[in-house]
């Protein structure tokens, strides 16, 4: 093992698939000549050259269109949007040709391909640079969606994505490129759609994803130095498909839970999680389930309104001692 940044992590991934697959190649804006925006594909152009490493125009919706048709046609396109807030541009062609061309084809085009980028809030960046688009994705059938919280998850699950042959939304943050975590020397899958449980525990269970797991983990460590509840923590990982049973097989023996995101309440992620434990636990829980959100207002540029917007460990380990009763 050695300790590697999240962009690091990332980085080698695309490059080892790239080295494995000749047919994987990488396209965006700035992917190229200036070594990507957040420096996830520097010296990949060395490597491979202006055919694999493309630098595009600022038009989402063109190379996104591009990539789709590269893959309808046998490549596998990793296609990088800046930042998901501007993946709007080109949701035609994720959605309307990239999800649904293998069913309105009858199978005989597939769509190999895996759109990526920082998703959610940066800091003081305003309303349209600080959204969460997760659970949009994850409506859509024919698109799984991956939002990791760490290098170790980063790699593993990028390269399975890259080599998946359905369309894949991978989600990074912007915050925690600089992030380090222990990742093995050697290569390593993580299968798409399941969770991994970062923390055990007896007394209730915390689900979360992407970079709000850091609230949950630092919660969960709260409220066990402050209170002696011992918080079982989940990272869902993926959120399209979700690992149902992960969650499910924690509720059974911590009889609480409270599900933490970066979204906006309504048809949250946290909201679906919520109905199907009803559904599959009912008789197991032993409070209501409690969804930590962000506000469901577009988030403000001054600090104080990102620090009261977002999820933070105050509110969580609240909800937490509501769900248990201290």
């Amino acid at each position: 093992m050695r300790t590697i940044q999240m962009r690091e992590a990332l980085r080698e991934a695309i490059t080892e698939e790239m080295r494995r697959d000749e047919n994987v190649f990488l396209i965006g804006e700035e992917v190229a000549e200036y070594n990507g925006a957040y420096k996830v594909s520097q010296g990949m152009l060395d490597e491979f050259g202006p055919r694999r490493v493309i630098d595009t125009p600022i038009a989402e919706l063109g190379f996104a269109g591009i990539a789709v048709g590269a893959a309808m046609n046998g490549l596998r396109p990793v296609c990088e949007f800046m930042t998901f807030n501007f993946s709007l541009v080109a949701i035609d062609q994720v959605i309307n040709a990239s999800a649904k061309i293998l069913s309105m084809s009858g199978g005989q085009f597939g769509n190999p391909i895996v759109f990526r980028g920082p998703t959610g809030s940066a800091g003081q960046l305003g309303a349209q640079h600080s959204q969460s688009f997760a659970n949009w994705y994850a409506n859509t059938p024919g698109l799984k969606v991956i939002e990791i919280s760490n290098p170790y998850d980063a790699k593993g699950l990028l390269k399975s994505a890259i080599r998946d042959n359905n369309p894949v939304i991978f989600m990074e943050s912007e915050q925690m490129y600089g992030d380090k975590g222990e990742v093995p020397e050697e290569g390593y899958l993580i299968p798409i759609g399941v969770a991994d449980i970062k923390r055990a525990g007896t007394d209730v269970t915390i689900v979360s994803f992407g970079k709000i797991m850091k609230v949950a983990l630092a919660a969960a460590e709260a409220l066990a130095q402050e209170n002696n509840i011992q918080v079982e923590v989940i990272d869902l990982r993926t959120v399209r498909p979700i690992d149902y049973k992960t969650v499910i097989e924690s509720v059974k023996k911590t009889n609480r839970l409270v599900v933490v995101e970066e979204a906006w309440p309504l048809a949250s992620i946290s909201r679906e999680i919520s109905y199907e434990v009803q559904r599959q636990a009912f008789d197991y829980l032993d409070a209501p389930v409690r969804c930590i959100t962000t506000r469901d207002v577009p988030l403000g540029y001054a600090p104080t309104f990102v620090e009261e917007f977002l999820p933070n460990t105050k509110r969580v380990t609240e909800a937490v001692k509501a769900v248990v009763y201290v």
